[in-house]
């Protein structure tokens, strides 16, 4: 099965990281009533490595801040057009969205779409 992935980078003040996981636990119950196969959201844990870039450096933290990663997977590119679709239609969404209620800068979130290159 091919599968397709809608990857995520944000850093969230640690002092929003419990409102953010409240948010994310909802979200990700949406994303699937809406046909997402898988939804994660993984906060960070161990950023002091000794090869590649800390995510913490390539997104510019700010003291004080978690760095997310998440991934939501679907069953193709096609397939994940049609469940966001839905989802950004659904007013559930819609409530979490207001940007002065946000836990996290959304214009600091990296963002994209990724076909499955290895699935192991």
């Amino acid at each position: 099965m091919a599968l397709y992935a809608d990857g995520f980078v944000i850093p969230v003040p640690e002092n929003k990281i419990e409102a953010y996981r409240r948010m994310a636990a909802k979200a990700g119950k949406i994303w699937r009533e809406h046909g997402a196969l898988d939804y994660k959201e993984c906060v960070s844990d161990d950023l002091d490595v000794k090869m590649g870039l800390p995510f913490s450096k390539g997104i510019r933290a700010k003291p004080g801040e978690l760095i997310v990663f998440s991934w939501i997977t679907y069953k193709s590119r096609a397939h994940r057009d049609k469940v966001n679709a839905k989802v950004m239609k659904d007013e559930r969404i819609a409530a979490m969205c207001d940007p002065k209620d946000m836990p996290f800068d959304g214009k600091r979130m990296l963002y994209g779409g990724f076909k499955v290159m290895v699935n192991e």
